[in-house]
């Protein structure tokens, strides 16, 4: 009697789920009797995987959170690796969650398992010193990005580029007028979706500053409609409470659907995140904003090894939309590039790098990603 091969993979938030999710059908295909497990959610568990842990327990974000958490993470990453130690998978596999993972990867590594890390570490625009301890620590890396390949090469890591699954979400040409009449907004009017942020401290550093701009627009551009979508109920009640307070009072506040708002909108203004990967698939001018605070900023600038922020601008390795980074995120100047996007020349001039890079993520990353597994293991 044969025993089925084990993969052992973890993933720490709900994009890692999907991620794993996608995986699992694509390595089914290659090993129809593996059984899954380690650390998954509701997706992955529906494919069969067996989650030993709770996905939520690793979805943490923040400085301070993981301190407070920390006993508990330790003692779910000791109890994976006795488990993995004892009873040795296939191949080990984590999904992003690089501060959990990489951990589990080395040690895993030295004990002689085959180890993957899906999703790279932002290693090649800030802390480049973790190159050493990925090295030490993984067999293969799977990347999203074109771009970051060239850096594990370089590094004399194996590395796998297999697209990025939002690029699958997406047709080419999106279809704003529909989104404009779900949303119960004009046809015809200029609109505009704000997207300050997907996190609470995001939310309180460029909610007010964006909220300014728009009121600044409103006085500017004639019947401009703004839209601002909360990514969820906890955001939501945040900005009800920052707009009750500003001047700024004819805004659509959304309880999440930003993706229906950024669909119906002419151009997006943005805090700098995957939002600007969604806003480029939508083919759609944006501004992209960063901005934290002072003491926060001087301690990770030195560390920060990249020209560009933005996903568009990392991908085509020019400025192909305007960055607003820390004192230069202020009213004047995100003001005068926000009314830029209006322009229909813009637009016209942004779609053809769009469509190409578009095109470039627009891969079949879990079949990608299986068949480099597959490769590994012979």
């Amino acid at each position: 009697m044969s025993i089925s091969p084990v993969f052992a993979i973890v993933a720490g938030e709900p994009s890692g789920d999907a991620l794993g999710a996608d995986l699992i059908d694509n390595l089914k295909k290659h090993f129809p009797e593996a059984l899954f497990e380690g650390i998954g959610g509701s997706l992955m568990e529906e494919k069969g995987f067996h989650s030993l842990f709770n996905i939520e327990r690793l979805s943490i974000m923040g400085l301070f959170e993981p301190l407070k958490r920390l006993p508990e993470l330790l003692s779910i990453r000791q109890a994976l690796l006795k488990r993995f130690l004892r009873n040795r998978p296939l191949v080990f596999i984590g999904i992003d969650s690089p501060d959990f993972n990489l951990n589990i990867e080395r040690k895993l590594h030295r004990a002689g398992v085959k180890t993957v890390h899906y999703v790279s570490p932002s290693v090649w625009a800030w802390r480049r010193g973790r190159i050493k301890t990925i090295k030490k620590s993984v067999d293969l890396m799977l990347t999203l990005f074109p771009f970051e390949t060239d850096f594990f090469q370089q590094n004399g890591i194996p590395v796998k580029y297999v697209g990025h699954p939002l690029a699958k979400q997406f047709e080419m040409v999106s279809n704003s007028q529909e989104a404009r009449s779900l949303l119960k907004i004009d046809a015809k009017a200029p609109t505009l979706a704000v997207m300050p942020g997907s996190r609470l401290s995001e939310i309180r550093m460029m909610a007010q500053l964006f909220l300014d701009v728009v009121f600044q627009l409103s006085l500017e551009i004639p019947n401009l409609q703004i839209i601002l979508p909360a990514a969820n109920d906890t955001l939501h009640r945040e900005l009800e409470k920052i707009l009750s307070d500003h001047a700024c009072k004819d805004v659509k506040l959304l309880n999440k659907h930003a993706r229906l708002a950024m669909t119906a909108a002419d151009a997006v203004l943005l805090t700098s995140g995957t939002t600007s990967l969604e806003a480029m698939l939508l083919k759609k001018p944006m501004v992209v904003c960063y901005k934290v605070g002072f003491f926060t900023y001087s301690m990770v600038a030195p560390f920060i090894h990249t020209p560009y922020i933005a996903i568009p601008n990392l991908l085509s390795n020019s400025m192909l939309v305007p960055e607003l980074i820390q004192s230069k995120a202020n009213v004047k100047k995100i003001g005068v590039e926000a009314k830029k996007m209006f322009d229909a020349d813009l637009t016209r001039r942004l779609i053809p790098s769009y469509d190409r890079l578009h095109r470039q993520l627009n891969e079949e990353s879990g079949a990608l990603a299986a068949d480099a597994i597959v490769d590994l293991l012979r």
